[in-house]
């Protein structure tokens, strides 16, 4: 055993989306080393009772305060939160090591800000948290001490190839995200007009929630995941990159000074960053598959298509601009993907209305001013909606 060795407590805020579920798989994979402390979802009570009774929890949260009572009484003699405070007081459970954040969106930012004050390990899948509010969440978690631990699978992939290097950010010459592509990576330019809803849903490696899914086809997910880098790693935007691998198989990839490059590979499962972030520094055994490289055969690495999918030049502009724009960059895509959901703008309109609302709007410096951060948040969702009600022509 290794120094290391312990079991972590841990609390999962979203138990019940994709990533919930997995963490959940990686705790029955490895009960030596992972004991579920706290659960807490939106407003899917069945699911939430059934993996409170399955893990014995006795701490959990629904966000949904009118769906308290009925969980209440699925659940005796467990204690159960609700809305933004519930998540805040299961952030900082006493006994709990460390908090998993998987919530969409800004829900998730004042929780994680309070896990850190608490001293809790912070396992991040969200990664709206870092690009609204990069700067003051890693400042902080350095001030406690705290680690860090990405569990998006690129950003685990990167954190994995990092181990080891002792010459810090100057040693890096580029950290290389990976991209499937999405459904339509090798579709006409003037095609992507015709996207269906259907079609933008189905992604061709992940199953995950629809923003994520249609934000994986736009590649505003990748955008987000740039800017996520930027802070998770002290690594200045303009050495953030992207190169699509349709397989899926090598996570990223991290370029060093002497032109050597690290990569991390294994089978498209998320249940592999998970358990790495729950067990870091350790390796354990695990039932997870492995990867076959003679079946493989070969991988496939492209350009990405940067004039026919903007998002990453946008996302890299927002980046470069630092101050609220990050944040506002993420609000405004939130907006235009529900109006592309609800049938109001096609698939090309959703970074052509992010394009202009940005253009329109003039980010601050936030000084570590959360309530700066989250004006300027809704000053992007507000200008978003005007341009889409406005009329056309």
């Amino acid at each position: 055993m290794g120094a290391y060795m312990k079991k972590r407590r841990v609390v999962i805020l979203g138990s019940t989306g994709s990533i919930g579920t997995s963490a959940l798989k990686v705790a029955r994979d490895i009960p030596e080393r992972m004991e579920v402390a706290g659960l807490a979802a939106h407003s899917n009570i069945h699911k939430l009772a059934e993996q409170a009774r399955e893990f014995g929890v006795k701490h959990v949260c629904i966000f949904n305060e009118t769906k308290a009572a009925e969980l209440e009484k699925m659940l005796p003699g467990v204690a159960v939160y609700t809305g933004l405070d519930g998540l805040c007081e299961l952030a900082r459970l006493e006994g709990a090591d460390m908090v998993l954040v998987s919530i969409i969106g800004t829900a998730g930012l004042k929780p994680t800000l309070e896990a850190i004050d608490a001293g809790k390990d912070l396992a991040l899948a969200s990664k709206e948290i870092l690009v609204m509010a990069g700067e003051v969440v890693m400042q902080r978690a350095a001030e406690k001490g705290i680690s860090v631990l990405p569990v998006d699978s690129e950003h685990n992939a990167i954190f994995q190839c990092l181990q080891g290097n002792h010459g810090g950010a100057e040693a890096v010459n580029r950290l290389i995200l990976t991209a499937s592509g999405g459904p339509f990576r090798t579709w006409p330019a003037d095609k992507l007009s015709e996207v269906t809803l259907e079609q933008a849903l189905a992604h061709p490696t992940w199953k995950m929630g629809r923003k994520i899914t249609i934000d994986c086809a736009t590649l505003f997910n990748k955008g987000l995941e740039m800017i996520e880098a930027r802070w998770l790693f002290n690594i200045p935007m303009e050495r953030v990159d992207v190169i699509v691998h349709p397989q899926s198989i090598v996570h990223s990839l991290v370029e060093y000074r002497d032109g050597s490059i690290l990569a991390q590979l294994s089978s498209s499962d998320m249940c592999f960053p998970i358990q790495y972030a729950v067990t870091w520094p350790d390796r354990i055994e695990n039932s997870l598959p492995h990867l076959d490289l003679a079946a493989l055969a070969s991988l496939k690495f492209e350009a990405p298509r940067w004039n026919d999918f903007p998002a990453l030049n946008l996302a890299r502009q927002a980046g470069l601009t630092g101050g609220t724009m990050p944040a506002m960059f993420n609000a405004a895509n939130e907006v235009a993907v529900q109006a592309f959901i609800d049938g109001r703008i096609s698939f090309p309109g959703i970074w052509q209305t992010v394009e202009k609302a940005l253009s329109n709007l003039s980010p601050r410096p936030y000084h570590g001013q959360l309530s700066i951060i989250l004006e300027d948040d809704a000053a992007a969702r507000e200008e978003t909606l005007r341009i889409l009600s406005a009329p056309v022509g």
